[in-house]
């Protein structure tokens, strides 16, 4: 299951360069990443994303200036950038896509319900709570969130949003939540990266981790960082430095707002 890198989550097509094409295009004096210029709140241009600030924590680690190849999210991302040799690593990428060779994973989260804070829904937690029968629920389509509701009866009540979009010019994640705002959604479930720092400081939303749903997909996905898969090397250093400096990851999707849970997505992280 693809994770919407709204993710994190990042799709891709095109047969991967034989191994002697990639096999030393990483550089040894720039920390290259590879992103979205306008996927707020997880990458953006300016730097304020945290992802950008998790690049800038690794270039430190490393002592190499953090470049960026940018590129939109979606359709063909990992063959225009990590695949085409102009950056070494996806900061976020879901643990297990054969796209790209996973890292050992730095955080886990979750999809969760964003509600208004004095709506008749914000003591809401699961998707088969009776009181969403008659809720308008914002949903990206295409995200293992839609297959949940569906199968709770919720289907009708689903209002979608485009899965793969240029977040240059839509922005799906600020329109449900202007929806919320404005009472044209009544709910929406969201990937917790993007919604939590979103939400973070807002005096009229909040956001329910969905920590009781049983069945497939699952809704909480482990995130790790995404290199070439011939690049062994690469790997092991980065998850040297994963594993030696986890606190200060952490610190830095704490104050950002990302809601981090267990491995198996049942206990909120303190």
């Amino acid at each position: 299951m693809r994770i919407l890198r709204q993710g994190l989550m990042l799709a891709a097509i095109a047969a991967a360069p034989a191994s002697a094409q990639v096999a030393d295009l990483r550089s040894a004096d720039q920390f290259r990443v590879c992103a979205d210029p306008a996927n707020a709140p997880v990458t953006t241009r300016e730097g304020t994303g945290f992802e950008n600030k998790l690049a800038d924590y690794f270039g430190q680690l490393l002592d190499r200036p953090v470049t960026y190849a940018w590129f939109p999210s979606g359709m063909g991302f990992i063959t225009k950038t990590l695949r085409a040799g102009t950056c070494d690593v996806v900061i976020g990428y879901a643990q297990g896509d054969e796209l790209v060779q996973n890292t050992n994973h730095y955080y886990t989260s979750v999809y969760g319900l964003v509600t208004r804070r004095d709506g008749d829904l914000a003591q809401v937690d699961r998707l088969s709570d009776p009181a969403l029968k008659d809720a308008d629920i914002g949903v990206v389509a295409g995200t293992p969130p839609a297959t949940h509701l569906a199968r709770n009866g919720l289907a009708a009540n689903m209002r979608g949003a485009d899965l793969f979009v240029d977040r240059r010019v839509q922005d799906p994640t600020g329109d449900m939540l202007d929806n919320i705002r404005s009472g044209d959604l009544d709910i929406a479930v969201m990937w917790g990266p993007l919604a939590g720092p979103l939400v973070k400081d807002d005096p009229d939303l909040q956001f329910t981790p969905l920590l009781h749903e049983e069945g497939n997909p699952r809704l909480f996905y482990r995130i790790t960082m995404g290199v070439r898969l011939e690049e062994q090397e690469w790997k092991r250093e980065l998850n040297s430095l994963i594993r030696r400096n986890q606190d200060g990851i952490n610190q830095i999707l704490h104050e950002a707002g990302v809601p981090l849970v267990d491995d198996f997505g049942k206990q909120v992280m303190p």
